[in-house]
Formats: C-alpha cells, structure tokens, sequence
C-alpha cells in the first residue's frame, strides 16, 4: 500500500525545523575541508519510490528529473568543477518498457533543452557533453545534444558530462578499438600503450576521474558506471531514493569523502 502523500508532507513539515538545523551542523562540519572537484551520481531508485507513494513510474521519473536539476545547483555552489550523471544505461535503452524509454528520453530532451538556455550553465561557466552509445538514441534527442554541446563550448570553468545509454563496458571496448585502429596504421608501437595513452581514448578524455561517486536507493553497486575512471573514486551509497535525495544527504556524501584517506594504492 502507498504512503498518503498527504501524510508524507504533512511529516516532511513536521520535520523541516529540525532538517534545516541538521543541515546547517553538517555545513558547518565540512566547509573548510576538502571538495571532490569531480562527483559522479547515479541516481537510483525513481521507481521504487514511486510505488512506495502509489504513483506510477512515470510519476517517479519525473520527480527524479526534478530532483536533478536540484543536485546539480548543489554541486555547482559547492565549487565542484565536474559532475558526470548517468541518466540511462544501455541496458535502460535497451530492455526497458517502450513507454517508459520513451518517457525517459523525453525527459533527457527536456532537460538538455533547458539546460541549454538556463542563466546558471553560463554563470558557472558550465560546459555541457553528452557521452554513450548514442545509436540507440532518437535523432531529435541527439540533435538536441550536439546543440548543447555547441552552445556550451567555450565555457570552461564547470563540466556537466550526461551518460546516455553508456556503459562502462562498452566504453571500454570503444577505446581498444581507437588503439587498435591506431597500432594498425603505425601510429603506435603496442609496447607504449600506456594508461595515460589509453585514457585519452575514453569519452572523458579531458576531465578528471572521479573523487567521489554517489549511489541512491541503498543498491551497494556501480552497475556498469565509469568502471576505468573509479578505480581509485570514493563510493557513498545512501539509502534514500533519489526522489528524495536530500541535501543533509548529499552534505553527508562529503563529509564522509573528507574523512577517507585517499592513498591510491601507495
């Protein structure tokens, strides 16, 4: 049985005091240490919340869009320099509902659009890529994308990457095969293929890895999301639904990525 959205804001109200002094104690607890300049973010769990509150799938996305466009002012304000999303899965392109994959790609279109005339992209300086297998993508979408990405191409102080139907996988594979094509015609010996080499074939070339990932909805896995580029990230994986992802939720994220000492291996 759902939850009565009713009574849901009703305890949300109840709680919102309380909330807003929690948040203010973990700002005050992390805005002198050290920020991730780059934060992946899968955001996971829009269906499951959507039943939880009786409402449709559909339903669920759409809040998870909007709670989106909510984090990222969130990590901008924060002075992170890069934030990666991953918006769809190949698989999600792939296996899901037809009704719901198009809902979903329609949402992606939505957003791009806005992005592309919102005041904030460009008062932050944000430069906007949107990478995966994009064959399997509408045309009116990718249209939009390549627009994006024209518009924003000049601005360099943020990165916005959107992983569309991408997996890290398949990103891999794609990078062999530049390498390949590029020992074939003797461009490269194999014995100085490097991981710095082999990195600049990967669809974030030109960005930093991860310093932290975010994971929603209490799954402790990454399913398939930037598997090169997390080798050395920090994972938090929160228990909340990315609906309602909160922002005590995402300052805990950072406290908790302050705390760890990040040796890379040494």
């Amino acid at each position: 049985m759902g939850i009565s959205k009713h009574l849901v804001k009703v305890f949300n109200l109840l709680l919102k005091p309380v909330y807003k002094a929690y948040e203010k104690w973990l700002w005050i607890q992390i805005r002198k240490g050290p920020m991730p300049v780059h934060i992946g973010i899968i955001p996971d769990g829009n269906r499951r919340w959507a039943k939880q509150m009786g409402l449709n799938p559909i339903e669920g996305h759409e809040h998870g869009y909007e709670k989106i466009k909510e984090v990222l002012k969130w990590i901008w304000k924060l002075g992170t320099r890069v934030a990666t999303i991953y918006a769809m899965s190949t698989e999600n392109c792939l296996y899901r509902d037809e009704e719901e994959r198009k809902h979903l790609l329609g949402l992606v279109k939505k957003g791009l659009v806005e992005l592309m005339n919102s005041e904030e992209i460009h008062k932050y300086g944000v430069r906007i890529r949107v990478v995966g297998k994009l064959d399997l993508v509408p045309d009116e979408v990718v249209k939009v994308a390549k627009e994006v990405e024209e518009k924003t191409k000049d601005l360099s102080e943020r990165n916005l990457y959107i992983a569309l139907c991408y997996g890290g996988r398949q990103e891999i594979l794609d990078g062999v095969r530049k390498v390949a094509i590029a020992v074939r015609k003797g461009e490269i010996e194999p014995e100085y293929v490097t991981e710095e080499y082999f990195r600049k074939h990967l669809y974030t070339a030109d960005i930093p890895d991860p310093d932290l990932v975010i994971r929603t909805s209490g799954e402790v896995r990454i399913s398939n999301f930037l598997l090169w580029q997390i080798a050395y990230s920090e994972l938090y994986f929160c228990d909340a639904y990315w609906p309602d992802f909160r922002k005590i939720d995402f300052w805990r994220a950072i406290r908790s990525y302050q705390v760890r000492e990040r040796r890379f291996g040494k």
